[in-house]
């Protein structure tokens, strides 16, 4: 009961108001972008992030971490679709969830206090690099190649399309947009006034660019947001289910748990490490993240884990509570149930999978 009257403590709510906004802010653009780099449609990334706030924040075992898609998750998951089908998604990360919060019950979560952050940060890194590599080709209208390696080797070609061939304007447009949210990006980082701190760089860009492509009216593509979000929802099929027996399925569900949990405990811990509050309960945040996966699976979304970028904001923002990572949520939510022409309004590709999943060129 006195936890509870903290939590409503007038003083602290409205803290937890300004600072739940400000990672509204951060998380939006993140939750679309690692969705397209999953190769899966960008509302399954809101989902995730909803599930992340309404459900994980709210039993969380690390109070000011925030909980989102996974960037280091995005090319695991891009190959289970590109593999298995979008259909294997969900349950494949419902196994993943029960095991991490069975990891969590027997209390395991200590044990990832004995690995070496070196070994994480090395894996993710070279996470990051296959991203970049996917992504820019999407960032030119371009159809990203089928494996990593050839997304590298074809970077070359992909900046020809983009400042030298004029076979295909689209490609010299899109790059210009995307050219410029990278610019913005950067120089906001670097330039901010100290009034706006809190403002972050990436729906800077976002606004920016989005309001050019417009304002001019850009014959690029753009993200497809459906007007109903239960549209985009995926039930697991009972033959999906069956096929979690074999061995690739259960490889796949172990490196996602795996994955999930490590980026999950190691920012936690680096979020104790930006505050004098409550410290992180390890095996109770593992819990939390195995009924977040577990949900965020039965709905067919994205795995999500504790994301660095997005607590780090909300601590500095002055979040007091719990409360702000789960208002965070409610705004996802609000927005795509009030706003979903808005989010229409970004550049990227379309996105259909109608009959299997894949890209689309603009009308």
């Amino acid at each position: 009961m006195r936890k509870l009257k903290g939590l409503l403590d007038p003083q602290l709510l409205t803290k937890d108001l300004l600072a739940s906004f400000v990672v509204f802010l951060v998380a939006l653009p993140l939750c679309l972008g690692i969705a397209l780099a999953s190769g899966v449609p960008p509302a399954l990334g809101l989902v995730t992030g909803m599930v992340g706030g309404l459900v994980v924040g709210t039993i969380s075992g690390s109070p000011f971490q925030v909980s989102g898609p996974a960037a280091g998750l995005a090319v695991v998951v891009a190959e289970l679709v590109r593999d298995r089908g979008i259909e294997m998604v969900g349950p494949v990360l419902m196994l993943a969830g029960l095991i991490q919060l069975l990891a969590g019950r027997f209390k395991l979560g200590q044990l990832f206090r004995a690995m070496s952050p070196a070994v994480i940060y090395g894996m993710l890194s070279g996470i990051g690099v296959l991203i970049l590599a996917s992504q820019l080709h999407v960032m030119i209208d371009d159809k990203p190649r089928i494996h990593g390696i050839e997304n590298l080797i074809s970077i070359p070609e992909a900046f020809y399309k983009a400042f030298v061939s004029v076979s295909d304007a689209n490609h010299h447009l899109a790059a210009a947009i995307g050219f410029l949210s990278i610019v913005t990006l950067l120089a906001w980082d670097k330039f901010k006034p100290k009034q706006l701190r809190l403002v972050p760089g990436a729906l800077v860009a976002v606004v920016l660019a989005t309001s050019v492509a417009a304002i001019l009216k850009l014959q690029i593509t753009y993200v497809d947001v459906p007007t109903n979000l239960l549209e985009t929802i995926r039930l697991p099929q009972p033959s999906s289910l069956f096929n979690l027996i074999k061995a690739p399925m259960l490889l796949n569900a172990i490196t996602i748990a795996f994955i999930a949990s490590a980026e999950s405990l190691l920012s936690a811990v680096a979020v104790d490490r930006m505050h004098q509050g409550q410290r992180a309960n390890f095996d109770q945040e593992l819990s939390a993240q195995g009924i977040g996966n577990l949900i965020c699976g039965a709905l067919g979304a994205l795995p999500m884990t504790g994301v660095i970028v997005r607590s780090s904001v909300n601590v500095e923002a002055g979040a007091k509570t719990r409360v702000s990572a789960i208002l965070h949520g409610v705004w996802l939510l609000a927005l795509v149930v009030a706003a979903p022409t808005l989010l229409r309004m970004v550049k990227n590709r379309k996105f259909s999978c109608d009959s299997g999943c894949h890209w689309l060129q603009a009308d």
